[in-house]
């Protein structure tokens, strides 16, 4: 296509301009060496075919009669240069006659972009600003390249180069060619710190989003060098010491070199941690005339003796703000004021209650939301139109909204509204994918072959609810379940959701089958800063048939009550520390529920979970202690197979699904328990391997136990009482992008011979 048509590079083009330029100046200086100034009566300009010529005088600002100096005459001429619509502007005085000669820049047929592999050609055209059917810039075009340049040095392949070229066509148009000679990606070779005393590399890289390439680099995914990542890392780098006490912490710079080869970044960090301070005297002082301080020092959680951290105290600061609110005192701020005592490396707090600025919010501007509500955007912000405008609140505001998850950019940004006294808050957010839907198959040896499908969505319809969808058709076993939750039931900080789970057994481990429905719609509200309380209605149906006449005589005769329904109310409980509270390498999290049965079948059934973590060894290690619990108990009728709790390796490792617990003693039959209990004790830490591997070791002891069928006569039933069983084990922890796995061998301590162990397991990891 190319061959006999000419192909020009686009710098040709800026040369002939250049060239012309300088021609067109040598004419006006050889035609004025005896004359300072012009005075024209006409103009005559030839070469263009798609601008008027009154176009062109109008952009050089040319009028007949008008008197121009030299200067006067060559800032007209580079104005029409400037449109960027000619390849070349000439001028030639001539006596009372100004004659232009352009030449038209060339119109765009068709843009191309070839040689491209790693980046498909719509992502790279809709980075490109020439368009088809408008004027051939050069400096367009050249922003272009540097467009497409940058993409691929964002995705680290910094040796990639462009070369734009033109196809000369009939009619002075022309077809715009990038050719694009991608390279290998540069990846990140090496991660250092200098000047690290207290934290280890290791420990540092952890905290950085960009990792180091290694064997797993496919998997890794961000082992690229991004300056905009750079800059995420050295804010996670300040804030990681910031809250660890370390107030002088400072990033003296950052070195990222190529190496001599081109093909790798060696990123080097020289930092000054400074010495690490904890809390001093805390004190509140109000500067506002009838305001006392006494009615604001219970709101404040920072204690002395604790290390410092900038979180507790946005934290005291916020709750402060609300408090002044709530006692209807407007326009007040909180002022942090620090007094550092160098000796005792302790900062003394005070919080000051000052006048703020009295500005109201006049109106909150929301752009870009193309799928999303406004009204789910402003359920984000703690203020409306008319309120005092906090800077605080704006920040606050600004981050909720960016944990909806629904946006890649998030921007809240205050500005100057119509009189002095207003502002106006602008909201720009840029929407990102919120739902998902997979189909697949599996197969095992237990359950044989399974279709499985699901469907994801986070904002569905734009309205920030969530909807799940599963489905499941394995030849021994099919689970349905729906989920739709409405985080701002009512325009309240109310979740109300409602949830189905349909699942029929065939033989599943089991002799016996079972069908099984529940459904159940609740509502949660927080009653504190870490606790949150939920009510729910319960209405479910189990049924039992099938026995196998080999099954234990308890199923069978359980089989003869039928299907049943009960209906329940309940609540829940759930308290979690790990991120609000005010050590951050440490954690607490309580999950209580109860649930009571009424009408035929009348019970109460009540779980716990109370979890603890903390790291150590400068958060190298952490630790974890959980117990979990639940009893079941009936006042009227008693419990089935389908309602008692059944142990496995999700609850405790070292056992098969339904291993352990009370069994029929002539069929071994697993009948489950109407109570259980076990501790697990863990720990977690590294194993010499780089940090963007992601893979930590640990180790575990497990102990615990499930007793209590319920029934008469219990002699027909081993392990009904409480037996203690006891497993140790280590673990493999792996971050993949599949999701935190865990891989765990176990060796019991303590069992009986009826117990069915695992020696092997994979799991998704979880803290608690």
């Amino acid at each position: 296509m190319k061959t006999g048509i000419g192909r020009i590079m686009v710098r040709r083009f800026a040369g002939m301009k250049r060239l012309g330029y300088a021609l067109g100046l040598l004419l006006l200086t050889a035609t004025t060496v005896t004359a300072q100034s012009f005075a024209f009566n006409s103009f005559t300009i030839e070469g263009n075919q798609r601008v008027e010529d009154g176009t062109i005088l109008t952009f050089g600002e040319l009028n007949a009669g008008e008197t121009l100096s030299i200067s006067d005459l060559n800032a007209a001429i580079q104005k029409i240069r400037d449109t960027g619509l000619f390849e070349s502007v000439d001028a030639f005085p001539q006596g009372g006659q100004l004659l232009l000669r352009v030449v038209e820049n060339p119109t765009i047929n068709r843009i191309n972009i070839e040689g491209n592999n790693r980046l498909d050609d719509a992502r790279l055209l809709s980075l490109v600003q020439s368009q088809p059917r408008r004027v051939f810039t050069p400096t367009q075009v050249e922003a272009d390249v540097d467009a497409i340049i940058g993409v691929y040095a964002r995705e680290g392949r910094i040796n990639a180069s462009v070369m734009p070229r033109i196809i000369r066509l009939p009619e002075n148009r022309v077809d715009l060619v990038f050719e694009v000679t991608e390279s290998g990606v540069t990846e990140v070779e090496r991660i250092s710190f200098v000047g690290n005393r207290t934290f280890s590399e290791g420990r540092l890289r952890r905290v950085l989003e960009t990792k180091q390439a290694g064997l797993f680099r496919i998997l890794v995914g961000r082992d690229t060098f991004s300056p905009e990542r750079s800059v995420q890392d050295r804010q996670a780098l300040y804030d990681f010491y910031q809250s660890r006490g370390f107030v002088d912490f400072t990033i003296q710079n950052v070195d990222a070199a190529l190496t001599r080869e081109r093909d790798a970044f060696l990123i080097t960090y020289n930092l000054r941690e400074g010495q690490r301070f904890g809390f001093g005297a805390i004190d509140i002082v109000s500067e506002i005339p009838g305001v006392s301080a006494d009615d604001f020092s219970d709101a404040i959680r920072v204690r002395t003796g604790a290390t410092y951290s900038p979180v507790p105290v946005d934290t005291d600061i916020t709750r402060l703000e609300r408090r002044a609110t709530d006692l209807g005192i407007n326009f007040v701020r909180v002022e942090p004021r620090i007094t550092r005592n160098a000796r005792a490396l302790t900062l003394d707090l005070t919080y000051a209650l000052v006048p703020g600025p009295r500005v109201i919010v006049e109106r909150i501007d929301i752009e870009g939301n193309g799928t999303t509500l406004d009204r789910v955007i402003r359920d984000q912000f703690t203020f409306v139109e008319g309120d005092p405008l906090n800077p605080r609140a704006v920040e606050e505001s600004a981050r909720r909204i960016r944990a909806l998850g629904f946006f890649q950019t998030v921007s809240v940004e205050p500005r100057a509204g119509s009189t002095r006294s207003e502002a106006i808050v602008d909201v720009d957010v840029v929407e990102a994918p919120t739902g998902t839907l997979s189909f697949g198959a599996n197969y095992n040896s237990d359950t044989g072959g399974a279709l499985i499908a699901s469907y994801r969505q986070s904002n569905f319809q734009g309205r920030g609810q969530r909807l799940d969808l599963d489905l499941s058709t394995a030849q021994t076993n099919q689970t349905f379940s729906f989920g739709f939750t409405e985080p701002r039931l009512l325009g309240r900080d109310l979740r109300g959701s409602v949830n189905l789970r349909i699942r029929t057994t065939d033989n599943e481990n089991a002799l016996y089958d079972t069908e099984t429905l529940r459904f159940s719609p609740a509502l949660t509200f927080p009653i504190s800063e870490a606790g949150r309380l939920g009510v729910f209605y319960g209405l479910a149906y189990a049924d039992l048939f099938d026995v196998s006449g080999s099954a234990s005589p308890i199923i069978q005769e359980e089989e003869d009550v039928g299907g049943k329904w009960t209906n329940s109310i309940g609540y829940t409980y759930s308290f979690d520390n790990r991120r609000t509270g005010l050590n951050p390498n440490a954690g607490v999290v309580l999950r209580f529920a109860q649930e009571f049965g009424f009408g035929d079948t009348q019970f109460v059934k009540t779980t716990a979970l109370l979890g603890a973590e903390t790291k150590m060894l400068n958060e190298e290690v952490t630790l974890r202690a959980t117990f979990e619990g639940g009893l079941l108990e009936y006042s009227q009728g008693r419990s089935r197979v389908t309602d008692r709790f059944f142990m496995g390796s999700s609850v405790m490792r070292g056992f098969e699904p339904g291993g352990i617990g009370p069994r029929d003693s002539i069929t071994e039959d697993a009948l489950g328990g109407n109570a259980f209990s076990v501790v697990r004790l863990e720990t977690e830490f590294p194993l010499g391997l780089p940090s963007e591997y992601g893979i930590s070791g640990g180790a575990f002891v497990d102990y615990g136990g499930l007793w209590d069928v319920g029934v008469d006569n219990a002699s027909d039933v081993d392990s009904n009482d409480f037996i203690g069983r006891s497993v140790a084990g280590v673990s493999i922890f792996w971050n993949t992008p599949l999701g935190p796995l865990r891989f765990n061998w176990s060796e019991p301590i303590d069992t009986q011979d009826f117990d069915q162990t695992s020696n092997f397991d994979v799991t998704i990891s979880t803290s608690f």
